[in-house]
């Protein structure tokens, strides 16, 4: 049995039930991503480090438009949990928007462009448009195979969960879905609509996924954090998220991920008849999952250095591929597989893009 399954309930329970439209679905920042390769001195400009994700300050500003000025950019349509459900639709293929988007955008140039982009990609995106920020962007500076992201949230900051979520007809959607999932970075945002559909979710014996995101979330934002931890069903995250989530926690005397992974497990939860699954990954070293009362390893597969173009995107990829076997009913293991598969697909393009079809079986 998967770690994943209910505890009276025969795995597989729900493997016959054709997949259909809206039964993932995800809520966060959307973003234009706008990737470039840029050198040490222009990190050292703005103060990043190599690899890291942070929150735009107003000394960060400039530098939005010096990438577009002085680099060779491409753009693609991001944001970390949007990226997930579009490469899970696209491991899942066929039908079409078994994915469902709730997120905000700004009524610009940038936003059309996010809208053309999710139904390119096949994902049911229902996105608030509003007129006081601009649509948001995301710089990715990449270094060898390291990248620096920086969001500017502009218009994902201003998600309204009384003029979007609770519609009628957008709540309809969520009511649709059976598995959830949310980056932690939304809690920076609107952690009231990340609460009310993890209680929809927990209520309803259905699977919610969140994710830890960024150190400064485990830090920052640790009050809400702890709010929606009851209702989480897997918690995703890398090993540095899992390091800073541990100090915050007072896991005391132990750097060990693994049981990092079991404590964060036993944390309190309200729907008892799913256990909870922690899954951290941790670049090229084996993912660490939890399943059932066992901390389990799975190797990732390998790559050869050269192979690696940007590395950007790639724990959104691996969440997006294991979301698609989740969704399916598929056990912990497979979709940690597919996650792995998904991952190594994107770190070979440049940004979270993807071929036509996944060769994934």
């Amino acid at each position: 049995m998967s770690g994943l399954d209910e505890a009276h309930v025969e795995p597989g329970r729900m493997a016959d039930k054709a997949l259909r439209e809206n039964a993932l679905f995800g809520m966060g920042n959307p973003l234009l991503d706008i990737s470039a390769v840029v050198d040490k001195d222009f990190l050292d400009k703005y103060g990043l480090k190599p690899n890291d994700q942070i929150l735009a300050e107003e000394k960060h500003k400039a530098m939005f438009d010096e990438i577009v000025r002085k680099s060779k950019v491409e753009y693609h349509a991001g944001g970390s949990t949007q990226n997930s459900v579009k490469i899970a639709q696209w491991m899942i293929q066929k039908p079409h928007k078994v994915a469902t988007f709730f997120g905000c955008i700004g009524t610009d140039h940038f936003g059309e462009i996010l809208k053309q982009k999710a139904e390119e990609a096949h994902v049911d995106a229902h996105y608030y448009q509003q007129t006081d920020e601009p649509t948001g962007t995301c710089a990715a500076c990449i270094t060898g195979d390291n990248r620096s992201l920086v969001a500017n949230l502009a218009a994902a900051n201003c998600y309204n969960k009384e003029k979007h979520l609770d519609l009628e007809s957008n709540w309809g959607l969520v009511e649709k879905a059976r598995v959830y999932y949310i980056a932690g970075f939304f809690l920076t945002v609107s952690p009231e609509s990340i609460l009310k559909v993890a209680k929809h979710a927990s209520e309803n014996n259905k699977i919610f996924g969140l994710n830890l995101s960024a150190p400064f979330i485990s830090q920052f934002f640790k009050e809400d954090m702890m709010k929606v931890m009851p209702y989480v069903d897997i918690l995703f995250g890398n090993e540095t998220e899992a390091a800073t989530f541990a100090r915050e926690q007072g896991f005391e005397e132990t750097d060990d991920i693994a049981e990092i992974a079991r404590r964060s497990q036993a944390l309190p939860k309200v729907n008892r008849r799913r256990q909870r699954a922690v899954v951290f990954t941790q670049g090229k070293d084996d993912t660490v999952a939890t399943v059932g009362e066992k901390v389990t390893m799975f190797p990732v597969l390998d790559i050869n250095q050269e192979d690696i173009v940007d590395t950007n995107g790639a724990g959104d990829a691996f969440v997006g591929g294991f979301l698609s076997e989740l969704v399916q009913d598929k056990p912990l293991e497979e979709c940690i597989r597919a996650g792995h598969y998904a991952a190594n697909v994107i770190i070979r393009r440049a940004g979270c893009t993807f071929p036509e079809k996944p060769s994934f079986r």
